[in-house]
C-alpha cells in the first residue's frame, strides 16, 4: 500500500473512531506555519488537535515513536495559527495522537495529552 493511501486509511479509522466517541470534527489535514494537522476536533470544551499514524504491524515501534520534535514544534506552530485564525485563542486545547495498527482488524491507540509547548 502507498505511503499517501495508507495514511488517508489510517486517518479515515481515526476520523470514524473520534466520532463514534463523540467529537465533533472541525478540521482534517489543516495546513498551516509550515506543518499539519491530520485531525481538528472539539471534545467537550477542549479543541483536539490529533496526529495519527497508521502502522501495518509494529515491528518497528509505534507511532509515537515516528514523532520528531521538530514535527512537535511544527503542529504547535499550524495549532497557533488554527487558534488564531478562529477567534479561539483562549480556548482550552490539548495534543493527542492516534496510533493505528493492523490491515483488516485494526488496533487504535488513543494517547491524550500526548505532548504540549514547554
Amino acid at each position: 500500500m502507498k505511503s499517501k493511501i495508507k495514511g488517508d486509511y489510517g486517518e479515515n479509522a481515526a476520523l470514524g473512531y473520534l466520532e463514534a466517541k463523540g467529537y465533533k470534527v472541525l478540521s482534517t489535514n489543516y495546513k498551516a506555519g509550515g506543518g499539519e494537522i491530520d485531525i481538528i476536533a472539539k471534545d467537550g470544551e477542549y479543541i483536539v488537535f490529533v496526529e495519527v499514524k497508521y502502522r501495518q504491524g509494529n515491528a518497528f515501534g509505534g507511532g509515537f515513536d515516528a514523532i520528531t520534535p521538530a514535527k512537535v514544534r511544527r503542529i504547535i506552530k499550524s495549532a497557533k495559527t488554527y487558534l488564531y485564525k478562529q477567534n479561539q485563542w483562549e480556548s482550552p486545547c490539548r495534543f493527542d495522537i492516534i496510533e493505528i495498527f493492523g490491515r483488516e482488524q485494526l488496533e487504535i491507540n488513543h494517547i491524550e495529552n500526548a505532548f504540549w509547548e514547554d
